[in-house]
């Protein structure tokens, strides 16, 4: 079965997220299948720009609880994104959560519509959104990240853009993109490259300089009694035995 559903309109290439069964959650199937077709389209000069999207009413719901990628492919996966020399437009239509905000500030520009949903869910299931910090940190706002890391409560497209998740939200999301994706179309490739290569220089500095230390803790964490505890609770959709 195919995860990763693949079209393209005027060098735009969009691949969208669709394992609406479990609400495009990031197994190792879809992880690896994602990264081999970002890695056709960055080989592909017929591409300018590529969307990532999704199917259904979730962008993604995060880690597979029920087959997670190991944390080095998700940081692959991530840096992959940043280091491809085509620009990255994430576009959301639905609901994210933990491992899914990852990708969204692994792209470079990522639009949602503004009843979209977001949450870092991690820290209510016994672990911490560890690898995912790697592009989150260097692109938002600390203090506004900060809540959101800390309670895991949900919060609107309005709040994600102040937040630095988002670059735009707006009722009709495509309309939104339309200049945006007509700029791209409008850019030379090697210009578009290189700048998109200072753009990212500083998210690169956090994955040379954090990567080992955030896969080892996101492992450590995984295989945590409190994760355990946790992941069970939320398949058997109950509160875990922390909550007071």
């Amino acid at each position: 079965m195919t995860l990763i559903a693949r079209t393209r309109a005027r060098g735009v290439e969009t691949l969208s997220l669709d394992s609406p069964h479990n609400r495009n959650a990031l197994s190792a199937a879809l992880v690896g299948e994602l990264a081999d077709a970002l890695t056709d389209a960055g080989k592909d000069p017929g591409v300018r720009a590529i969307v990532l999207t999704h199917t259904g009413n979730t962008f993604s719901a995060g880690a597979d609880l029920k087959d997670p990628p190991p944390p080095e492919a998700l940081v692959a996966l991530l840096r992959q994104i940043i280091e491809l020399p085509k620009p990255v437009v994430a576009r959301v239509t639905g609901h994210v959560r933990a491992g899914g905000l990852g990708l969204l500030a692994a792209c470079d520009i990522a639009a949602a519509a503004t009843d979209a949903t977001f949450a870092f869910t991690e820290v209510r299931i016994g672990v911490a959104p560890a690898v995912i910090s790697l592009p989150l940190l260097p692109r938002t706002n600390p203090r506004a990240l900060a809540r959101h890391y800390l309670t895991g409560e949900r919060f609107d497209a309005a709040q994600a853009q102040a937040t630095g998740l988002l670059t735009i939200c707006a009722d009709d999301v495509d309309t939104a993109l339309d200049p945006i994706l007509e700029g791209l179309r409008r850019s030379a490739p090697d210009a578009l490259a290189e700048t998109k290569r200072l753009l990212t220089a500083r998210v690169l500095e956090a994955f040379d300089r954090d990567a080992a230390d955030l896969t080892a803790l996101s492992a450590r964490l995984f295989s945590s009694p409190q994760a355990r505890e946790g992941m069970t609770a939320f398949l058997e959709r109950r509160d875990p035995a922390w909550v007071v």
